[in-house]
């Protein structure tokens, strides 16, 4: 899962980077409404995490451009106030939520979960595909009851994979949602993480299929 903060304030910003990457996520940050409106032009998220106060572009400036491109990514809105003019301006341009600050950075962690989970379209933070089952609020993954071992970065990809279960999954959309600004990961790499997964969860009626030149497919093996 990869989200976008858009918060000016660099010691907020570097304690949710720290919490959320922590948690399991992919995380990218920019300090100013011009930079959050390119990066949601040019590059795909799971959720938003939105200041209001931002300088070159005001935050509901850069949710009404958002929203004005048709993206439907879930958008959190931190706001300094507790004006209810803005949080109405926000939800009505359609924000999904909103907190004001000062805020626990565990109760932000759960509206996170949720927003996500609501992105996907699903009440639950349980991903299951067969025997194989992920806790996206623990982070763990088990194969008929029994836990795995799995990396963080296989963790992550396996989340991906059950997200989009029984679908294609391209190595770019792989990387796309698992790598941040910065982060060099090939093809190639995505094919080592590819491997050692399928060495831990292949078992029994569950596999990771490769469609060649395509990408992978998380499937069902018919008894």
């Amino acid at each position: 899962m990869r989200i976008l903060i858009a918060e000016d304030d660099q010691v907020l910003a570097d304690g949710l980077l720290r919490s959320l990457r922590n948690g399991g996520y992919a995380v990218d940050h920019v300090a100013s409404g011009s930079e959050a409106d390119a990066a949601l032009a040019s590059h795909e998220f799971d959720l938003l995490i939105l200041d209001l106060g931002l300088p070159k572009m005001h935050g509901l400036e850069v949710l009404r451009k958002l929203r004005g491109r048709g993206a439907s990514v879930p958008v959190l809105i931190l706001t300094a106030g507790d004006s209810v003019e803005q949080r109405v301006k926000g939800l009505d341009l359609g924000a999904d939520d909103y907190m004001a600050k000062p805020f626990s950075l565990q109760e932000l962690e759960a509206r996170v979960r949720a927003l996500t989970r609501r992105g996907l379209g699903t009440a639950s933070h349980i991903l299951k595909h067969g025997p194989l089952t992920f806790d996206t609020t623990g982070r763990v993954a088990y194969f008929n009851d029994q836990m795995i071992d799995l990396s963080a970065r296989e963790l992550s990809l396996l989340e991906v994979l059950l997200q989009r279960s029984g679908r294609l999954v391209s190595k770019d959309q792989l990387v796309e949602r698992l790598c941040e600004w910065g982060e060099e990961v090939s093809n190639n790499a995505i094919e080592v993480y590819i491997h050692r997964l399928r060495k831990k969860i292949e078992h029994g009626p569950v596999r990771i299929a490769t469609v060649r030149g395509l990408g992978y497919c998380l499937e069902k093996i018919a008894s």
